[in-house]
């Protein structure tokens, strides 16, 4: 026993010999007798094991029984991630989420009593290597930390629904057969009756347009609305009698999708703001206009500071634009910005009508001002309302536009994919410069307006998409023409814009007047416009499609069924020949007498 007892830390040697002191014929003295409060504290497992008397046998309890029939919960409340109303009775429709499984009272298991024989146990808690006080070095400080954020993580962990959880993760719509039951939006007989009632906290609303498709994501009815009410309660606010006057912010998002080197801050903040009167129809007065990018953090901070004095300490502020146009991305850094921290994020995709219910952003204004994220608008106006997911992918811009210049003469076209042809019909001059403002990802094709007949029946849905499929073509709608008239007076900028709501739009350069035909699906909006870019390519593209992964495919999958053609007429030919026998010289007839 002695023995055994010099190999281990002398702790356990005084344990072993003053618990072998009634049988030894010479007695220890007391000092040396350890108790079990006595033991040191490098080891407060074995104390605690040594100095409490052995366990008891378990007893067996039965099991505890989980329920799997959960109540289906049918919650007042909402997403935080998207606005629309949770429910976890149906997973085929909106707003389904999993409720977490419940945990039976008994689900920790208890601890083993610790032996000083016990395998299981490292070798460095045997031998002592685990010093005192190891709580406050740093590896179990690191610990503790990493701890303490895991739990904060799991207690700040916000629920959404199933649709946002795959967005979020995914990127993409876990069941795109339930889109078609989501709820419409309309920001006008939802939020319109408050803005026009003469009571009330102040309102503003700040319109969002995207800076690579500004007439076509501009909410022009919620314009209009704010400035009939502003013009209607003017009157009543120089009287002096109660008044709500809406203001309107008008923020141009996306900024960094403009070539910005070659842009003048003034001179878009000037544009979007005629633009902006334009597309109203009416006196639209704007308390300001903001040129921000949500992804590089351009302008938030101010527009940040801008609302909350605007707002005051009571308002309500309306983020208002079409789908897609980064609405929940921009609320989000501007929470960031505020250093709010509710935890509560907006989820953030690039799938149209991500936002489906009003959510009010907590903790970002201050005081008792409110702000609140809509649903995306749907503008039927724009060519996107119409493309599948996998089209909308080919056209959404989501980097740095380049611009792709060409010099045309009179009798020539110029397409963008299969949505959008320009016909140049006539000139004053020999030839003029067209630029394509567009996603990089579609393809383009300059060619003769006599042969644009045959490019739609051969190549729209194969080298030129979208559409994607040529079954698509006719599913978009008919195809109809809208004619400009056109003049400028340089040769060196584009002086004039052609937008195309959805996609992007033509400048043109000439120094001249031309008319100019184009070609687009019925319903489709097409806008004159004064050119937003005037630069074009320093290098001119060259006749027939452009350079891009959608045309080599479309290519390599014809040459493929061109092949497949051909070898299966060659094995037709062989096929025959071989199954081809000549006949064997017949015998002579034999002639009969009559």
């Amino acid at each position: 026993m002695l023995s055994r007892a010099r190999r281990l830390h002398p702790a356990l040697r005084c344990l072993l010999r003053a618990s072998a002191a009634p049988s030894s014929p010479h007695p220890l003295p007391a000092r040396h007798i350890l108790t079990g409060s006595q033991i040191p504290k490098p080891f407060p497992l074995l104390r605690r094991h040594l100095s409490s008397p052995s366990p008891a046998p378990p007893v067996s309890s039965p099991p505890a029984v989980l329920s799997s029939d959960l109540a289906a919960v049918s919650t007042n409340g909402s997403c935080p991630g998207c606005g629309i109303a949770m429910q976890s009775a149906d997973p085929a429709l909106p707003g389904f989420f999993n409720l977490p499984s419940p945990k039976s009272p008994d689900y920790r298991a208890r601890l083993a009593p610790v032996t000083a024989d016990d395998t299981d146990i490292s070798a460095s808690l045997k031998s002592g290597l685990l010093q005192e006080g190891q709580e406050n070095s740093q590896e179990g400080k690191a610990v503790a930390a990493a701890a303490a954020e895991a739990e904060a993580e799991k207690k700040s962990k916000v629920v959404v629904c199933a649709r946002c959880h795959s967005l979020r993760h995914y990127g993409h719509v876990k069941r795109p057969d339930a889109e078609v039951l989501l709820p419409d939006f309309d920001f006008v007989a939802a939020v319109g009756p408050r803005l026009a009632s003469p009571s009330g906290a102040r309102s503003l609303v700040l319109l969002l347009a995207d800076a690579s498709d500004f007439d076509g994501s501009f909410p022009r009815a919620v314009a209009r609305l704010v400035a009939v009410t502003s013009e209607a309660h003017h009157a009543d606010w120089k009287r002096g009698a109660p008044s709500n006057l809406p203001r309107a912010v008008l923020v141009v998002t996306k900024l960094d999708l403009l070539p910005t080197p070659s842009l003048s801050p003034d001179d878009v903040h000037a544009w979007a703001q005629a633009r902006a009167r334009a597309g109203a129809g009416a006196d639209l007065q704007l308390a300001g206009v903001h040129l921000v990018s949500a992804a590089r953090g351009w302008g938030v901070r101010d527009l940040l500071n801008h609302v909350r004095e605007l707002a005051g300490a009571r308002g309500k502020v309306w983020a208002v634009g079409a789908r897609n146009v980064g609405k929940s991305t921009l609320l989000n850094a501007i929470a960031r910005c505020s250093g709010a921290e509710s935890g509560q994020t907006l989820t953030e995709a690039p799938v149209p009508g991500t936002t489906l219910g009003v959510i009010r952003v907590d903790g970002v204004l201050g005081a008792q001002a409110k702000l609140f994220d809509t649903p995306g608008l749907l503008h039927g106006h724009q060519l996107t309302s119409r493309l599948t997911p996998e089209e909308q992918k080919l056209v959404q811009v989501r980097k740095e536009m380049r611009p792709r210049t060409y010099r045309i003469k009179a009798g020539q076209s110029i397409h963008i994919g299969g949505l959008v042809r320009l016909d140049v019909e006539d000139l004053t001059v020999g030839s003029i410069y067209v630029t394509v403002w567009a996603s990089p990802l579609v393809p383009l094709h300059m060619g003769k307006t006599e042969n644009a007949d045959s490019m739609m029946k051969d190549h729209f849905g194969l080298q030129l998409q979208p559409p994607i499929g040529q079954k698509r073509v006719k599913e978009l709608g008919k195809w109809v023409r809208k004619q400009f008239k056109v003049s400028g007076n340089s040769w060196d900028a584009n002086t004039m814009d052609i937008a195309i709501s959805g996609l992007g739009w033509y400048g043109i350069g000439l120094k001249g007047e031309a008319v100019l035909g184009l070609w687009t699906y019925d319903g489709v909006d097409v806008v004159p416009r004064s050119s937003l870019v005037h630069e074009r390519a320093s290098i001119f593209e060259e006749t027939g499609f452009s350079v891009s992964k959608v045309v080599s495919r479309a290519d390599s999958m014809t040459n493929k069924l061109k092949g497949n053609k051909k070898t299966n007429k060659k094995k037709e030919i062989k096929a025959s020949s071989d199954s081809f026998e000549v006949p064997e010289p017949s015998e002579p007839a034999a002639v009969i007498d009559a």
